[in-house]
């Protein structure tokens, strides 16, 4: 039998607060081709009295044809979404390589009137240093917590983790604007070799299943190649800038 295209949806509209999730059920519900029968809960006493009739502990609710599907998360669920907020995923470090290739490619475009180049390649690696560098110091307390589950450094000396991620951005400016390259290269260089060699003892040697604190502490990315990649690309850039006077 066909699956019923009608769907009955009760949601928080009050005049002070619109449910986000309620609006998001909707649209999903209508995305998938469902008539939604709109039910507004327009009071807290109205909502409180719906969660207690239908013994749920919040809102949205969906109903598709007799059953109880849920809230938005059991609502994406059904319609074969992913629903766990907690599965690891590489998607944040790939969404923020892709964007730092796109602005370095663009700036360096306009700097050197080339659509491909050597500075955009240098940028790439530079924009990508400052911008795990900010991610990490959004809240510098939950990075160094998990920073100390694998940085060999860090386990001897907890101050490192707190360090890091400014010495990631003082790298990535100085790198980006091609000055006190007696600061950034050695800085590159020092915090890469670390970091390259703790990622690979964890992972390669111990076998150990971990999340990255290379997006920050709120970090879903597992631990793994491309957190060696992060690592590697410090200091590859580092010996890059060493070399450069000599090639050219």
């Amino acid at each position: 039998m066909a699956e019923s295209k009608s769907a009955k949806l009760y949601r928080m509209v009050m005049e002070d607060h619109v449910c986000p999730y309620g609006i998001k059920s909707k649209w999903l519900l209508e995305s998938k081709g469902y008539a939604v029968e709109d039910h507004h809960l327009t009071t807290r006493e109205e909502t409180d009295a719906f969660k207690e009739k239908h013994a749920v502990k919040t809102t949205p609710q969906t109903w598709i044809g007799s059953e109880r599907i849920g809230g938005y998360t059991d609502l994406r669920a059904h319609f074969g979404k992913s629903a766990d907020d907690n599965a690891t995923s590489y998607r944040p470090v790939i969404v923020l390589f892709v964007m730092m290739a796109l602005m370095a490619a663009g700036a360096a475009w306009v700097a050197t009137g080339k659509p491909a180049s050597i500075l955009a390649v240098e940028w790439f690696v530079s924009f990508s240093m400052c911008g795990l560098a900010y991610l990490k110091l959004r809240d510098v307390e939950s990075f160094s917590t998990m920073f100390l589950n694998y940085d060999l450094l860090a386990k001897r000396w907890v101050p490192y983790g707190y360090v890091y991620p400014f010495a990631e951005g003082l790298a990535g400016v100085l790198m980006t604007a091609h000055i006190l390259n007696w600061v950034s290269i050695p800085v590159a260089l020092t915090i890469g070799t670390i970091g390259a060699v703790s990622v690979f003892k964890a992972i390669y040697i111990d076998k150990r299943e971990l999340k990255c604190a290379c997006v920050g502490g709120d970090s879903n990315v597992p631990l793994g190649f491309v957190s060696l990649t992060e690592n590697l690309s410090m200091i590859a850039m580092a010996i890059w800038m060493l070399a450069k006077p000599a090639l050219a």
